[in-house]
């Protein structure tokens, strides 16, 4: 079952940078996707058609069945989005009024958002923390606080832009396995890296972009040797022979 279809898609900016060039492409239902290639080479553009915050030229995107441009409230509902800079995604004065900023959005109850908020800071590993201001977080911090943020509107797919920019080793192994429980728990899991060496252990399946295509589609072991002809630094493991590693090993 497929949890996204994307149809010959094409968007062009107001300066005329072609973003998208006709990309079709179908995201399975629980599958990890690893989206890589340089900067410049369309996929934030992309991540940003899955749930209607940019919308297509032509062609279109297809959520649990319905065109995205048709319901956008729906495909957010559906598509929860981590973007780069956590910084831009904090919106409350506390970590528990962040977190509780999409459901009451959503209009819920006060008990069922402070039932979501609690199991979503719980997961992420913050409620100790639900008073603290969230622009004194640390980097990996806010990125957590981001995903509790997205886990209290229930998404069935998350989709991560360069989740890992900026954080060192605790913060990257801290985001990384928040992302792994997300799968495990059997959400549909998109995240776009120019960095694979962090994530391609797991990875389903892995896409590479260059000038808005899809230049490349299949399975990491088959696919990751071909990256860096398109800007893409290979895992180590591929330089020098041996297995892809886990960082949570």
């Amino acid at each position: 079952m497929n949890a996204i279809e994307v149809e010959n898609l094409y968007h062009r900016f107001a300066d005329g940078t072609v973003g998208i060039d006709g990309i079709t492409l179908m995201i399975r239902k629980g599958d990890l996707v690893v989206l890589a290639g340089p900067n410049g080479s369309g996929k934030t553009t992309l991540l940003r058609h899955l749930n209607g915050l940019l919308l297509p030229d032509r062609g279109r995107v297809v959520v649990a069945g319905i065109p995205v441009s048709n319901n956008v409230a729906m495909a957010r509902q559906k598509v929860g989005m981590v973007f780069q800079d956590a910084d831009s995604q904090i919106v409350g004065e506390t970590v528990h009024d962040d977190a509780a900023f999409g459901p009451e959005n959503l209009c819920l109850g006060k008990v069922e958002i402070n039932q979501r908020v609690q199991s979503a800071l719980k997961k992420v590993g913050l409620l100790g923390l639900s008073n603290q201001r969230p622009h004194l977080l640390s980097g990996g911090e806010k990125r957590r606080l981001a995903i509790a943020g997205i886990l209290t509107m229930e998404p069935e797919i998350v989709v991560f832009d360069e989740p890992f920019s900026s954080l060192d080793y605790p913060g990257v192994r801290q985001v990384l396995g928040e992302i792994l429980a997300l799968h495990h728990s059997g959400r549909t899991i998109i995240l776009a890296t120019h960095d694979l060496e962090k994530v391609i252990a797991h990875a389903d399946r892995l896409i590479i972009m260059n000038r808005g295509k899809v230049v490349r589609d299949g399975l990491p072991a088959d696919i990751v040797k071909d990256v860096e002809q398109f800007g893409v630094r290979a895992p180590c493991a591929i330089r020098t022979g041996g297995e892809f590693q886990s960082w949570m090993s």
